[in-house]
């Protein structure tokens, strides 16, 4: 999105959007209707930026809650196999928790 100006004088207001992998330039116009195109882009590139921003900001802080769920779950993850292994219980070959039989009966 830009102004131009020609030799001939004047200046006019054009668009650049990709079509099929190009880009085409569109010519929007010059006096009232460039600057009315003009200020509408510049608003939706505000309103873009302003969302990019919001989602920017949500992401960081799933990615903070993300990092305090995973220390949580590590220190359920401890208490659990300590309450299990005092009570008598093993873990068989990483998997599932089994009681200790009693040999020697």
């Amino acid at each position: 999105m830009a102004w131009e100006s020609r030799r001939r004088g004047g200046r006019y207001y054009t668009r650049t959007r990709r079509v099929d992998g190009r880009f085409v330039r569109e010519y929007v116009g010059g006096g009232i209707a460039g600057e009315l195109a003009a200020s509408l882009d510049a608003m939706d590139r505000e309103h873009r930026a302003e969302s990019q921003r919001q989602r920017k900001a949500e992401s960081e802080a799933l990615r903070a809650l993300d990092g305090m769920l995973a220390g949580l779950h590590d220190t359920c993850d401890v208490v659990t196999k300590g309450t299990l292994a005092s009570a008598g219980y093993y873990q068989h070959d990483h998997g599932e928790w089994r009681r200790r039989g009693k040999r020697g009966n």
